[in-house]
């Protein structure tokens, strides 16, 4: 299968033809344990009322990480591990155009696509000597997928079918000339982890952990591959992901080219929808390959938040969290990240039109 492929900005685009120029020093991964305790909030407690469009994960013990018998399984995703999650509130849907318009709205928020491009900021975190693009380039936007495309030269080069498109953001999905009029219920896309943050902190909420992420994917399982089970075969029902050739060829089998409402597949064992598919997800975990290979996994890892440093050898000058779930682009030829344990990196001012959020809520934030 080929290498999985991170979101890219502009940046990112950049570092395809620089980064093999550098000698910079990779930083080295760090050790991360996790914490362990013996104390499981399993239950709703009775006194709790569920906010509005979410529902509770219960919580438990499960496994993270790549599953026996997942021929996709990479090896950012090995070993498996158990690990216990207290219960949670989270989103049954990813954030939408019109919940992400409310936030705008009550408090003005510029997204980091619509802002002007600091080429002075920007070039810190590339290699060094990473030419300066020309200021037609450097204008506030975002990355669009190219469907235009007809053939590729290598699948390793994936600005092939990604596109540098000024004036593409949340108002705008594919540039000037493209809304969202009728589209309330769409996933919220083009935004990075900080127009994230920024929402969840208007709204009282959280960015989920990797583990809650997982934990709620499960539903009532413990050890699927898919949010449904096991079965390969029901993809297409449930998920909103590329069926043909990738990138040249969409057949559209589950009904949708691109992008899809929310709620338009089956919801998986607890009522959350589209965990696989449509729009990959923002967690709050700093993305590390090599953060499972760390662990001590003697016994169940309790509530953890992922690793305490990134460390991505193929972006190792941006910091980047953990993105899940893939996207209406996965496909089983290339990508084949609608499955549970699939990860990705994304740097913290990448955005595009797959991906996007939805946010938790624990119980001690309701108590407060």
């Amino acid at each position: 299968m080929k290498n999985l492929i991170p979101i890219i900005s502009i940046g990112a685009l950049l570092l395809i033809s620089s980064s093999c120029k550098s000698d910079k020093k990779l930083p080295a991964p760090e050790k991360h344990a996790g914490m362990k305790t013996s104390t499981v909030l399993i239950e709703k407690p009775s006194d709790i009322t569920t906010p509005e469009g979410m529902v509770w994960v219960a919580g438990k013990t499960f496994t993270q990480g790549a599953k026996t018998g997942d021929e996709y399984a990479m090896h950012r995703e090995m070993p498996a591990h158990e690990v216990t999650v207290d219960g949670f509130f989270m989103d049954i849907t990813e954030v939408t155009n019109k919940q992400f318009k409310s936030f705008i709205d009550a408090t003005g928020y510029v997204t980091v696509a619509e802002r002007p491009i600091d080429w002075e900021i920007m070039k810190k975190e590339l290699p060094e000597g990473t030419p300066k693009p020309h200021d037609s380039v450097l204008q506030p936007g975002s990355l669009i997928f190219n469907k235009n495309v007809k053939k590729v030269a290598t699948m390793g080069n994936y600005s092939q079918w990604w596109t540098w498109k000024v004036g593409a953001n949340w108002k705008h999905p594919q540039g000037p000339g493209s809304d969202i009029i009728d589209k309330d219920n769409y996933p919220v896309v083009h935004i990075t982890h900080e127009d994230a943050v920024a929402y969840c902190q208007w709204a009282h909420r959280l960015l989920p952990t990797e583990a809650q992420w997982e934990s709620a994917a499960q539903g009532i399982f413990t050890d699927a591959i898919y949010t449904w089970g096991n079965n390969p075969d029901l993809l297409n029902e449930n998920a909103n992901t590329w069926q043909g050739v990738f990138p040249i060829k969409n057949e559209s089998k589950d009904g949708f080219e691109l992008i899809a409402p929310v709620k338009s597949y089956l919801p998986n064992s607890i009522g959350i929808y589209d965990m696989m598919g449509n729009v990959w997800e923002l967690t709050n975990d700093r993305f590390n390959v090599n953060y499972y290979k760390e662990l001590n996994t003697s016994m169940p890892i309790m509530n953890p938040s992922g690793a305490s440093i990134p460390y991505s050898p193929n972006n190792p000058y941006q910091k980047e969290y953990v993105m899940k779930g893939g996207s209406f682009l996965c496909n089983a030829s290339y990508c084949a990240s609608f499955r549970i344990s699939a990860r990705m990196g994304t740097s913290v001012d990448s955005a595009s039109d797959h991906s996007g959020f939805r946010t938790v809520v624990t119980v001690g934030m309701l108590n407060n």
